[in-house]
């Protein structure tokens, strides 16, 4: 299959605008290739190198990409079919101010493990973890406010959910025409929660093609994600319950439509599957995902 390819060299934003201008374009339904560099952009390269700060420009992401004929109110389809790390070593930093446990007195603030890659493995120390690589920035122009690609919100962004993987596809609510999407924020390994505030940031090349849904028949205002298994609604808010209500009303929104249910039967049956997952906690907002296996919810959207 012949791609086009995105490179972060010439086209990359560290801010979501309602006016970003496109870089590159894609036409519906073509697939492209979206080279990303690490979050730090090779600012770290040995254990001695440490983070002070979160710098003012971070988590890089690759674009803005414009599909031809998203217009606002459509859907953006993307099918993530391949991510390829591209260094032979990744990071994994704490900084102050930053992270789960940013305050605790007993952990190093700044502090660097750098971790080699070994084949299909990422080697901290003398343990092996398997390459599991995550897209941890994705998103598309908001609809009205600005947005740091270090923070998530309702057009995606730092979402740092571990489904933006090879085999999934997401969904996100387009905007602005032409949807202007950008990635990057890569991590060779990463845990729901990123405790730390980093996973193993390390640079990819990203296969996906992209698919708009004209008038879909359900509206999303938030990003979606459907894996194997399960559709999943992804929401980001100041505190945990107020992200897990958003995605649990998206949900419902969801099973409302796909079974003709009321409101409040919609809320009870969330309740008997699936269940809420957590993304992230350590980003400027946090972010939250309510999972529904697919035996329960039919394709929302039918097939691109």
């Amino acid at each position: 299959m012949s791609r086009t390819t995105v490179s972060y060299t010439d086209d990359r934003i560290y801010e979501f605008t309602p006016e970003l201008e496109p870089a590159d374009t894609a036409a519906d339904g073509e697939s492209l290739t979206v080279e990303t560099i690490d979050s730090l952009e090779g600012a770290i390269q040995k254990d001695t190198d440490r983070l002070q700060s979160i710098p003012d420009e971070v988590n890089a992401a690759t674009g803005p990409i414009a599909v031809a004929g998203a217009t606002p109110g459509d859907v953006l389809r993307v099918d993530i079919e391949e991510i390829r790390v591209t260094e032979d070593r990744g990071r994994v930093v704490t900084a102050p101010a930053f992270g789960l446990q940013q305050d605790a007195a007993d952990i190093e603030h700044p502090f660097t493990r750098m971790t080699p890659i070994d084949g299909d493995t990422v080697e901290f120390g003398d343990v092996s973890v398997p390459i599991q690589p995550v897209i941890g920035t994705i998103g598309v122009a908001p609809a009205t406010d600005s947005y740091s690609t270090l923070v998530p919100h309702d057009h995606g962004g730092n979402l740092d959910t571990t489904d933006m993987t090879a085999g999934t596809t997401a969904y996100f609510p387009v905007f602005q025409d032409g949807a202007m999407l950008a990635m990057g924020d890569a991590k060779a390994a990463m845990a729901d929660g990123e405790m730390c505030g980093t996973g193993v940031e390390i640079g990819t090349e990203i296969d996906v093609t992209l698919d708009v849904v004209s008038d879909p028949t359900v509206s999303l205002d938030r990003p979606l994600v459907e894996t194997d298994t399960a559709w999943k609604t992804i929401a980001s808010a100041e505190t945990m319950e107020v992200a897990a209500t958003l995605a649990n009303r998206d949900l419902m929104a969801l099973l409302e439509a796909a079974h003709d249910w009321e409101t409040t039967e919609a809320y009870l049956f969330s309740s008997l599957v699936g269940g809420l997952e957590i993304s992230q906690v350590v980003d400027p907002l946090v972010t939250v995902r309510n999972a529904v296996p697919k035996e329960y919810l039919d394709d929302p959207f039918g097939a691109a």
